[in-house]
């Protein structure tokens, strides 16, 4: 385990990526958890409202984001200044991507279903993190050995092939087949062979002209949502808290 914390973390200078993702993924944990402890009138948390002004989360995020990115810059990779840069980093961009339905829409989206964005979109950037992270992407490693470089080659041709299929899956308008197919090898094919969904760019392009599949797309795409509608939507509730079915004017954050 230490060799390999060495050869994969320490020496390729992955280190402050490592604090980053740390960073990213409690921040944003912690947000959801105050902000549904405030929805609910529980805990001493109250929303920030200065002179009347409610005041976003994503404002300090914004900040905490430029002050790690530029002392990330001016730290190297390596050195104490670059693992706090990328803690105020990590817990920034939590922060951030948490409103990320707020910064889309330009609207107080936050419990609304459109608001359910911000969670799909951490759960995306931590998994891709995570990816670079494990190696998936081994670069920056010295001094490899004839089997490391192989092994390795071997690791970047099937990640290049699965991120060219993934990217085939989202244009058929399948984006967690395509998140899924990056981290998991085949998944990506699967999406990328079948059916495109209605309304997909695919779709658009090739299916205009074709009554036949556009039908049968639309009727594979109902079936689909029919069965993993609940459940999904059971997981963002898990996660970020359930919408309101009515939009509020005012919301915790």
């Amino acid at each position: 385990m230490g060799h390999w914390w060495y050869r994969n973390i320490v020496e390729p200078g992955k280190l402050p990526l490592l604090i980053a993702l740390v960073s990213f993924v409690t921040s944003f944990l912690v947000t959801r958890t105050i902000t549904r402890l405030i929805r609910a009138g529980k805990g001493p948390f109250r929303n920030v409202t200065p002179g009347g002004l409610h005041v976003h989360h994503v404002v300090p995020g914004v900040v905490l984001v430029i002050i790690g990115g530029f002392g990330a810059i001016s730290s190297g990779h390596h050195g104490f200044g670059a693992l706090l840069s990328a803690m105020f980093f990590g817990l920034g961009a939590g922060l951030v991507l948490d409103e990320f339905a707020l910064i889309l829409h330009l609207d107080d989206v936050y419990w609304s279903e459109q608001g359910r964005k911000s969670v799909e979109i951490v759960v995306l950037t931590a998994a891709l993190v995570a990816l670079v992270l494990g190696g998936f992407l081994p670069f920056g490693v010295n001094d490899l050995t004839h089997d490391e470089r192989a092994n390795r080659g071997l690791v970047v041709m099937n990640t290049a092939t699965n991120f060219f299929l993934a990217l085939v899956a989202l244009w058929k308008g399948k984006p967690r087949t395509a998140l899924v197919g990056v981290l998991v090898p085949f998944v990506a094919l699967i999406g990328a062979v079948r059916l495109a969904r209605p309304g997909s760019p695919y779709a658009k392009r090739f299916y205009a002209k074709r009554p036949r599949a556009r039908a049968k797309a639309g009727l594979r795409a109902y079936r689909h949502d029919k069965r993993w509608a609940v459940p999904r939507r059971k997981l963002h509730d898990w996660i970020g808290g359930a919408p309101d079915p009515r939009k509020e004017p005012a919301r915790p954050g």
